[in-house]
């Protein structure tokens, strides 16, 4: 089976944020989808190693922020390379609001958020599948929502090897690890997908 294939399907790509007391968290995601139009429904899935899906499996309240192609790569470095468990991923960033949920959304390399509140879950092993409601949306701007694909084309740095470099690279964030052989439960730091996702240098 060529799981390469999953590759095709077309992604967006989302700063999912939440709120738990006076702390704001986020990360980035590739799988919200809408699911009804009446009433209007999402679904978004979430990696269970993630700080922001504690929190959502807590408080049921979440923004998307629709990532559009005028974002740059350190807005995925904020909210995609680092853990909400050892930084503040919000501190010093000027872009962002607050809905009307309380829960911050970016404003700046984003075409538009939503607010939702989730009524259902489904446990599905790593991840876990959120279906909302959508109380709230707005356009923020007409540039063109960011899929993988561009963002991998446009967005994303190139990796830079040595030609001694071995081991295994991560398809999704560019993480390099060392090593003759790739534990069958390694979990990449940084972007937290599994071995997958990552391919022999």
């Amino acid at each position: 089976m060529d799981l390469n294939a999953l590759n095709r399907i077309s992604y967006g790509l989302y700063v999912l944020s939440v709120r738990l007391g006076d702390k704001d968290n986020g990360c980035i995601v590739n799988t919200v989808t809408q699911v009804t139009s009446s009433p209007t429904r999402i679904a978004v899935t979430v990696n269970k190693q993630n700080l922001t899906h504690d929190v959502l499996l807590h408080t049921g309240s979440f923004n998307v922020s629709v990532i559009s192609e005028s974002a740059k790569f350190a807005l995925f470095k904020r909210f995609g390379f680092q853990s909400g468990r050892d930084a503040d991923k919000f501190d010093g960033l000027s872009g962002a609001r607050r809905a009307a949920n309380q829960i911050a959304y970016i404003t700046e390399g984003i075409c538009a958020y939503l607010s939702a509140k989730v009524i259902s879950s489904v446990d599905l092993g790593t991840h876990t599948l959120f279906i909302a409601e959508v109380t709230e949306c707005e356009v923020l701007s007409e540039d063109a929502p960011m899929t993988y694909a561009y963002y991998h084309a446009n967005v994303k740095p190139k990796p830079e090897e040595s030609p001694a470099a071995k081991g295994f690279r991560c398809k999704i964030c560019g993480y390099i690890y060392e090593g003759e052989e790739l534990p069958p439960d390694f979990i990449c730091p940084w972007c937290k997908h599994g071995v997958e996702d990552f391919e022999k240098i």
